[in-house]
């Protein structure tokens, strides 16, 4: 009988635990499922969304080797609004870049490059932004925004063409010393694969103008040019008094000539 009765109070207080608790349960086990359910859908949604946007970008891919241009804006345009927050967004600038250099639209080359690099992330493909950027500017003689644009990078697999760039840069804008340091800061860097072409660098090294001090002339170096330009002002008219004195030596002697014939 007591086994009875202590059964029976340990299930009155199951019972009265799962009434005072059970509704947490049910709640934890619940906001479990939805925790999992979201966490699968926010991965399908990723993959779904990357597998679309590598579709689109495969399509822009070959809009771009065609030469289509407008097929390829319109894919472009695309991606930039149904998938912003991809990789394949950012790589379509550089698409378009290359698409509008072909067709010598530098100008929209340079603006699409600007929006890659305005966007968050991407380093990788800001850095090559960032030198295809700078070839566009010195094709436009925009020295002073390439040497903006580069001069505070720092990154190891760029620094040679960085340092080419920023080159060229200073001597469009006649900074020679400048020029000279950044074409050996790029033959400095040594890498296993290079990313510059070290003899056509070797070959801008040696091009750069040296500038040339004008020497200040000395008061007694001045004294000496005026004393000479006044020697040759005065020897033509010296030249001009010697022969003046020979005509009247020749006339006197006419005269004393004829005086000595009337004597006679």
């Amino acid at each position: 009988m007591d086994e009875l009765l202590s059964e029976k109070e340990q299930i009155d207080k199951m019972r009265a635990w799962w009434s005072e608790y059970g509704s947490y349960v049910i709640g934890g086990i619940v906001l479990g499922a939805l925790i999992l359910f979201s966490i699968d859908y926010y991965r399908d949604d990723r993959l779904n969304a990357q597998l679309g946007a590598s579709l689109l970008y495969d399509e822009l891919a070959l809009h771009v080797d065609d030469g289509n241009l407008d097929a390829a804006e319109a894919a472009a345009d695309e991606l930039a609004t149904s998938f912003a927050g991809t990789s394949y967004a950012a790589q379509s600038r550089l698409a378009m870049a290359r698409l509008y250099m072909d067709r010598n639209r530098d100008q929209d080359a340079a603006d699409v490059l600007h929006e890659l690099l305005a966007l968050s992330g991407n380093e990788d493909l800001k850095h090559i932004a960032r030198v295809r950027l700078a070839k566009i500017l010195l094709y436009q003689n925009r020295a002073d925004e390439v040497i903006a644009l580069l001069e505070d990078q720092s990154n190891a697999a760029f620094a040679a063409r960085y340092a080419e760039a920023l080159g060229d840069a200073y001597v469009a804008s006649n900074r020679y010393d400048d020029a000279r340091e950044a074409y050996r800061r790029g033959l400095a860097e040594v890498s296993r694969i290079p990313t510059i072409d070290q003899s056509v660098v070797q070959l801008k090294l040696l091009d750069v103008p040296v500038q040339i001090e004008t020497a200040e002339i000395s008061p007694a170096a001045a004294e000496s040019d005026t004393a000479q330009i006044e020697t040759d002002e005065i020897a033509p008219a010296a030249e001009g008094s010697g022969a003046t004195a020979t005509d009247a030596d020749d006339a006197a002697a006419s005269a004393t000539e004829s005086l000595a014939g009337d004597t006679e």
